[in-house]
């Protein structure tokens, strides 16, 4: 992104905002500052900020520290502006007011200015940095600095923990229609504000899918990002809301039905369909912009793709499964379902035992040679893949409505345990006191090592996504 265009956003883990709140909030009643390093997100006209590491300016480098005024010695932050030139990092600054105030003042307009002029001139760059205010509660207000001028206000902060916390900018800030009311009247208006002005992403679109959008449109999410490459046909008009005979007939694209319809609600929710494999740059770089991913594949790989981009990208990701194992004669084995919240630098699928390394291998396998696959299964070096299952649309509501309401949880505390408590929600129908709900547990060694990294080439360090001019952003 180039010049003073497009909007941007920052997004940090719960890690780094209480470490920010430790630090700008000693107790004293006077304010403090800190640097963040960023790596970045970049599509088309938007660009989010990924906070990787924060550090705290001293309160002894200093020369000011009052109620509503902070200056401080920059040549303290030199070892950082020389590691975010050498590494195409952002920089961002972060500075308190205890007192609440909830705007910049022309104090900080001109430290601003000034800070920001010394930094572009360390760094060869003309892209967007930003500045931050924290106020007593944590909340976030920020905004866009760009070479020699102050930007707009950040789109969106964006915290991802337990909890996920989103602060917009109050220019976006949208008003309640008749159609509504009933929503406010549970949630409220704050609310029903930060799913007016969210920008969710939907990887899947048949059986839970399809449920899961229908519930995002009807719950008036201002925008969808919704991914997947196949057309609808007979065999799954038992589970796809709002497909037709008539769609199958003529090999609609499922994504392009489920946004007619949504279309037709005149909800106000803005849908952006995508016809593509989630192996893409264009479904990855459109997913990159999101504030919360819902995945609905069966998949292996795509599970893993999509946890390794929450990580990368800091976005919350809500995975969901059903599994029905029967003879196929009506006898019934075993029905089971799982809601998973995946939060960055926290656990991941893979040490959640969702699935294994081997399993992995066999997908891509299975996706990138399947000709070889069919080869070394024949030859019992792996097991197969599952791909085609039982489906039951009564199970797949059960579990999409379970993961639509773990989001609402995650941004709209209701229930009275702490959200720490379901990370992992597993359901067994067919047993009902095997069902458990499970803790985060301990932080993924290998997907710890993605955490903020953004953009790279190849994206997401797999290959099959190395840049192409088709999809250059």
């Amino acid at each position: 992104m180039n010049g003073n265009q497009g909007q941007v956003s920052l997004a940090m883990t719960k890690k780094h905002h209480e470490q920010l709140k430790k630090h700008l909030f000693p107790g004293d009643g006077c304010e403090a500052v800190a640097i963040a390093l960023c790596g970045r997100a970049r599509n088309m006209n938007a660009s989010t900020l990924l906070v990787q590491e924060v550090h705290a300016v001293p309160y002894e480098a200093c020369t000011v520290r009052q109620p509503d005024k902070v200056t401080w010695c920059t040549e303290s932050i030199l070892p950082l502006l020389e590691k975010a030139m050498n590494s195409g990092l952002g920089v961002v600054k972060i500075h308190s007011h205890p007192g609440g105030y909830r705007n910049f003042s022309h104090l900080d307009d001109q430290s601003d200015l000034d800070l920001f002029a010394s930094i572009y001139g360390w760094l060869d760059t003309d892209e967007p940095q930003a500045s931050l205010i924290m106020l007593p509660d944590g909340e976030l207000i920020g905004r866009s600095i760009w070479p020699e001028k102050l930007g707009k206000d950040l789109h969106t902060v964006r915290v991802v923990g337990d909890d996920i916390k989103y602060w917009f900018s109050e220019h976006t800030k949208p008003e309640i229609p008749k159609h509504a009311i009933r929503i406010v009247q549970a949630f409220g208006d704050g609310t029903y504000s930060i799913m007016r002005r969210l920008r969710v992403g939907v990887v899947g679109c048949s059986g839970t899918g399809s449920i899961i959008i229908e519930q995002l449109a009807r719950n008036h999410v201002g925008h969808l990002v919704v991914v997947d490459p196949e057309p609808v046909e007979h065999g799954n008009l038992n589970r796809i809301l709002n497909s037709t005979w008539q769609d199958a007939e003529e090999a609609k694209p499922k994504v392009d039905v489920l946004a007619c319809a949504i279309e037709k609600m005149k909800l106000g929710t803005h849908v952006v369909p995508l016809e593509c494999d989630l192996m893409t740059r264009q479904a990855i770089k459109a997913l990159s912009q999101c504030d919360v991913i819902f995945g609905c594949m069966d998949s292996v790989d795509g599970r893993h793709i999509l946890n390794k981009l929450a990580s990368y990208y800091l976005i919350p990701y809500i995975d969901m499964g059903v599994r029905i194992d029967a003879d196929g004669k009506g006898g019934i084995e075993s029905i089971n379902g799982a809601v998973h919240y995946i939060q960055p630098s926290g656990s991941s699928l893979l040490s959640r035992g969702v699935y294994t390394s081997a399993g992995l291998d066999a997908a891509m396998m299975h996706r990138q040679s399947p000709e070889l696959y069919k080869e070394r299964e024949k030859q019992g070096y792996i097991k197969g893949v599952r791909v085609d299952q039982p489906a039951v649309i009564s199970v797949n509501m059960q579990i999409a409505s379970m993961a639509f309401n773990e989001f609402l949880a995650r941004i709209h505390p209701y229930r009275v345990e702490h959200n720490s408590k379901y990370a992992q929600r597993r359901v067994v129908m067919s047993d009902p006191e095997a069902s458990v709900d499970l803790l985060d547990g301990e932080s993924c060694k290998i997907f710890s090592r993605f955490v903020a990294i953004g953009d790279q080439e190849p994206l997401l360090n797999l290959q099959d996504l190395a840049n192409d001019k088709e999809h250059l952003n």
